[in-house]
């Protein structure tokens, strides 16, 4: 596996557990709480008391975690999650701090420590898929056991 893939794999984790313990009561305070924030009501806990989440966030993290795992697969597949994951966690976390989309319109709370969070899932997928780029010599170190060598003219 390539630093990619693991990079991948790692934000994959990550996120499926975050996913996974956003649907644990007892890691959230307050539970189901009500917030009204810019005239939107949001059901809302905070998780460890710092993250706003619920149910709808939890699946977003669910699903991008599982994406993570999918494309943890492949060099090409890290590589084209770690692009989507930038895109879709930077625009997250633009959201979390313009006023009125805080809370994508009443369905998920993506403010406070939230943004921070996003903010750094996107840089992880930004380094991940534009930055990250191993060269021919990584993808391939050693030739194929059954390759014939090639010294510019044709062998038999």
């Amino acid at each position: 596996m390539q630093r990619g893939q693991y990079l991948s794999l790692g934000l994959g984790i990550s996120l499926v557990a975050l996913g996974v313990l956003g649907f644990v009561p007892g890691l959230q305070h307050p539970v189901n709480a009500i917030a009204a924030i810019h005239g939107t009501e949001v059901q809302l806990g905070y998780l460890f008391g710092l993250f706003p989440i619920n149910p709808p966030l939890n699946f977003v993290y669910l699903i991008a975690g599982i994406l993570g795992l999918v494309g943890a697969i492949g060099l090409g597949g890290s590589r084209v999650y770690g692009r989507s994951a930038f895109f879709f966690f930077a625009i997250l976390a633009l959201f979390g701090v313009m006023p009125g989309f805080n809370t994508t319109f009443g369905l998920m709370p993506i403010f406070g420590n939230d943004v921070w969070l996003h903010s750094a899932i996107a840089v992880i997928g930004f380094y991940l898929g534009f930055i990250d780029t191993p060269g021919l010599l990584e993808i391939a170190s050693k030739a194929p056991e059954d390759a014939i060598p090639f010294n510019g003219k044709l062998q038999n």
